[in-house]
């Protein structure tokens, strides 16, 4: 599936959520909720992806998760904060330097409007 396709197909799904759920609920309620809709329209993913930082021989686990690995090549990384900050921004960098993957979306799903907190990133 083409980026542009998919990242909106994902972003409309996303969308979907707020508008039944509202801003102000916790971030895994979101996640989990656009899981559910991802596999209505048969869209692959995998939610809480752990990430590794491979260092020289060895892989060392940090405890960074992807939130949503999407076909395999969108990362979607969600938050449910006040305002969204540099350090959020640079979370979806690293996790998409790592992975390998070169396209993201950062969602902050407290927001009134939530497509005014989406966030794409091209590597």
């Amino acid at each position: 599936m083409e980026f542009d396709n998919l990242s909106n197909r994902v972003i409309g799904l996303a969308i979907e959520v707020h508008k039944e759920l509202g801003p102000g609920l916790l971030e895994n309620t979101y996640k989990q909720c656009l899981a559910y809709e991802l596999s209505q329209i048969q869209i692959k993913f995998l939610l809480e992806v752990e990430l590794p930082v491979q260092y020289k021989e060895i892989s060392v686990s940090c405890g960074y998760r992807i939130d949503l690995l999407i076909e395999n090549k969108l990362i979607v990384e969600l938050k449910s904060v006040d305002e969204v900050h540099p350090i959020h921004e640079a979370q979806l960098l690293t996790y998409m330097k790592l992975a390998k993957i070169r396209i993201g979306l950062l969602m902050n799903f407290n927001e009134k409007i939530l497509k005014n907190g989406i966030k794409r990133f091209v590597l």
